[in-house]
């Protein structure tokens, strides 16, 4: 069980970090988490799952713990995360579970857990909680005593998501690479967008035989970038294991970072939403700021992380908001992220504009950045006090990790929740400005490790 119960879900390897028997026990301590507001809705648990083998028998032990627990269980069967969080609010459920992995490989398994209305639950929200029941009060045995029903919601979220469509013409060709998670439960809601598909690896697998499900990583947008060049497409979507992530790639095959397409698409909400706050996470580039004020909205910048992300939007009232890892969040969609939702409004973009991806994404990229780069650090608090001596020139904020800005170039270091390393991102106004000042930061933190994110 060590080490499974992370910053924003439950993760390890099946069935030597993670099994039946303690997918049970996480069940049936689910309710001494809940609030008294949660079991107000009736007290009843959407569940759901990914294509992974492992998932059928460890969401069936899920069940079983939470009707132990006097919990109903609402089972959405095979479903995207999103799918999991528009069940939970489409049918004022009590919570949600999601049993996935996410982009991991084929040996890992896991757990994404919401509360009413898809509010997530964290480390600090009570996945700490959590793992300390689960480790302290064995379960008893399987007694279920509560309602399981199953429920097929595809239909009300294709209306729900369908609603986003805002133009249909002209059609579109565009690149789908879904890796063989769930975003190939999506075909049928891309086909009805007026869409010249070209489709990669749609078939759910989760051995994932073709590549990786993580559209972080360059190399798994290889197929996607060939299939853009070859086939002349007007945009290349990628998406990864459970679908909450979308990663783009513009018409000339050149992949788009997240925060960029916040720039984009901070614009027309603000259209519908005028004045509101967007939300975007601290390592976004200078011109998602710039393009959010531009439109007469409030930028605010938020740590890294998804309960972060969807507190502060529902704090401050935000229709949208961003993460750099492909995260985009809609306050009409229970400010959960959808990754089918974010593209749509991106085609809408581009039919109302008429012009190309790449040509509406150039003034945006008027900034030279490094993307995200990993260290190995052990002593993380020792290495951002360090930081903040060498740079104390700069202006400096703490909102996560250490970031310091100066008048042409700025940069962010924050630790990792998991892993004792710590992340850098770094941009300038200029390429050269970057390279000058990249060997200042290289030289404190040490040589660069691989991966990570």
């Amino acid at each position: 069980m060590s080490g499974i119960f992370k910053a924003y879900d439950i993760r390890g390897v099946y069935p030597d970090e993670l099994d039946e028997s303690i997918m049970y026990a996480i069940g049936y301590h689910f309710r001494g988490i809940l609030s008294s507001e949660d079991l107000d809705r009736g007290g009843r648990v959407v569940v759901s799952r990914d294509m992974r083998e492992s998932s059928v028998p460890l969401v069936a032990a899920l069940a079983d713990g939470l009707r132990t627990a006097g919990l109903g269980v609402i089972d959405i069967g095979l479903a995207t995360t999103p799918m999991n969080y528009f069940a939970i609010g489409h049918l004022a459920a009590s919570a949600g579970i999601q049993v996935t992995a996410s982009h991991n490989p084929a040996k890992y398994n896991g757990a994404k857990l919401s509360r009413r209305d898809a509010i997530p639950v964290s480390n600090e929200t009570g996945i700490g909680e959590l793992e300390q029941l689960v480790k302290a009060t064995p379960a008893p045995p399987v007694s279920p005593i509560a309602s399981y029903e199953q429920r097929d919601i595809f239909s009300a979220y294709r209306e729900h998501v369908l609603r986003f469509v805002r133009l249909r013409d002209p059609r579109l060709k565009v690149a789908v690479d879904v890796a063989n998670g769930m975003a190939t439960l999506y075909e049928p809601l891309l086909r009805a967008l007026n869409l010249e598909m070209v489709p990669l690896f749609f078939g759910l697998d989760g051995n994932f035989p073709n590549h990786e499900a993580n559209p972080l990583k360059p190399e798994n947008l290889r197929d996607l970038q060939r299939a853009v060049r070859e086939h002349g497409c007007a945009l290349g979507l990628a998406f990864d294991g459970d679908a909450d992530r979308a990663i783009m790639v513009d018409d000339q095959a050149a992949i788009v970072g997240a925060d960029l397409v916040t720039a984009l698409l901070a614009g027309p909400v603000l259209e519908r939403f005028p004045g509101r706050p967007i939300i975007y996470d601290i390592r976004s580039s200078w011109a998602t700021k710039e393009a959010i004020l531009a439109a007469g909205g409030q930028p605010v910048r938020e740590r890294v992380g998804h309960s972060f992300m969807k507190a502060t939007m529902r704090r401050l009232g935000s229709p949208f908001g961003g993460e750099l890892a492909g995260h985009f969040y809609w306050m009409e969609n229970y400010c959960a992220d959808s990754s089918l939702i974010t593209a749509i409004e991106l085609l809408n973009v581009l039919r109302r504009e008429g012009k190309p991806f790449s040509v509406l994404l150039a003034p945006h990229r008027r900034y030279a950045g490094t993307g995200e780069i990993n260290f190995r650090v052990e002593d993380k608090p020792a290495m951002i006090r360090r930081l903040a001596e060498v740079f104390g020139d700069g202006k400096i904020d703490y909102v996560d990790g250490i970031t310091v800005e100066y008048a042409d170039w700025w940069f962010n270091v924050r630790p990792s929740n998991t892993e004792p390393l710590l992340r850098l991102v770094m941009e300038a106004r200029t390429p050269g400005l970057l390279a000058e000042v990249k060997p200042r930061l290289l030289a404190i933190l040490g040589e660069p490790e691989a991966g990570g994110h």
